[in-house]
C-alpha cells in the first residue's frame, strides 16, 4: 500500500467518525427539542404558571440528558469490551497459529477481488508490517488505535440533548403568558427544520422528506401533549 492510498484511507475514515458524531449530535439536539417540547408544552396546555413550566423544563432536560448520556455511556462500553474482546482473541490466534492467520487474511484481501498471487503479497507485506493491525482492519473492521470511547459518546450526547432542550424550554418561560406557546410551537418547528435538513445533508439524503417528517413528528408530540395538559387542568388534576 503506497502512502498516498494510506492517506486516502486515513482521510476517509477519519471524515466517517466525523460524520457519524455530527449526525449523532443532530439527533441528539432533535430529541432534546421534541421530548423538552412535548413536557412544556402539555404543562402549559393545565396551567399558566411560570415556575411549574420552568421546574417541569428543567426536569425534562436533566432527566433526558442524564439519560441520554447513561444510555450512550453502557452502549459504547458494551461495544468497546467487544472489540478489545476481539483484538485479543486476534492476538491469540497470531501467536499460536501465524501461518493459519496469513492465510486467511491472504483469503479475505482475495475475496475483495485481488488475485490469488497479489493477495497472498500483500497479506505477507501486511503481516510483517503489523499483522494485528491488518487482522483487525480487514478481518474486523477495527482500528485498534481508535477504539470506541465511552465517555467521549456519553458527554456528547448529554450536550447535544441539553443544547436542544434548552429552545423550548427559553421559549416557554420568557415570553409573555399569551404568547408563549406561539413562540414555543413555532421556534420548535423551526428547530426541527433545521435539525431534518441537517440529518438529511448529513446522510445523503433528500431534505424535503426528512424537514416534513421532523416536523410532522413534533407537531403531533406538541398537540397530543397539549390536549393532555388541556384535560387534565380542566378536570382539577
Amino acid at each position: 500500500m503506497s502512502a498516498s492510498d494510506q492517506h486516502d484511507e486515513a482521510h476517509h475514515g477519519a471524515l466517517g467518525s466525523r460524520l457519524n458524531w455530527l449526525r449523532a449530535a443532530v439527533l441528539g439536539a432533535n430529541d432534546g427539542i421534541v421530548s423538552t417540547a412535548g413536557l412544556v408544552v402539555g404543562v402549559a396546555g393545565a396551567t399558566d404558571s411560570r415556575s411549574a413550566l420552568l421546574t417541569a423544563g428543567l426536569a425534562g432536560l436533566l432527566a433526558g440528558s442524564m439519560s441520554m448520556a447513561a444510555g450512550e455511556y453502557v452502549s459504547v462500553s458494551t461495544q468497546r469490551d467487544s472489540e478489545k474482546a476481539a483484538l485479543a482473541q486476534e492476538r491469540r490466534e497470531l501467536k499460536d497459529s501465524p501461518e493459519a492467520e496469513l492465510a486467511e487474511l491472504a483469503g479475505l484481501l482475495a475475496d475483495r477481488g485481488l488475485s490469488e498471487e497479489v493477495a497472498r503479497e500483500a497479506a505477507l507485506q501486511l503481516t510483517e508490517r503489523d499483522a494485528l493491525r491488518a487482522h483487525a482492519s480487514v478481518e474486523l473492521g477495527i482500528d485498534p488505535d481508535e477504539l470506541t470511547n465511552p465517555w467521549h459518546a456519553a458527554w456528547a450526547s448529554f450536550l447535544a440533548f441539553t443544547a436542544g432542550a434548552l429552545l423550548p424550554l427559553l421559549a416557554i418561560v420568557l415570553p409573555p403568558a399569551p404568547v408563549r406557546l406561539y413562540v414555543t410551537v413555532g421556534s420548535v418547528l423551526a428547530a426541527l427544520a433545521l435539525t431534518g435538513w441537517g440529518s438529511a445533508r448529513l446522510g445523503s439524503a433528500p431534505a424535503g422528506r426528512a424537514i416534513w417528517r421532523n416536523v410532522g413528528g413534533g407537531a403531533v408530540a406538541m398537540g397530543v401533549t397539549y390536549g393532555a395538559g388541556v384535560l387534565l387542568g380542566a378536570v382539577g388534576v
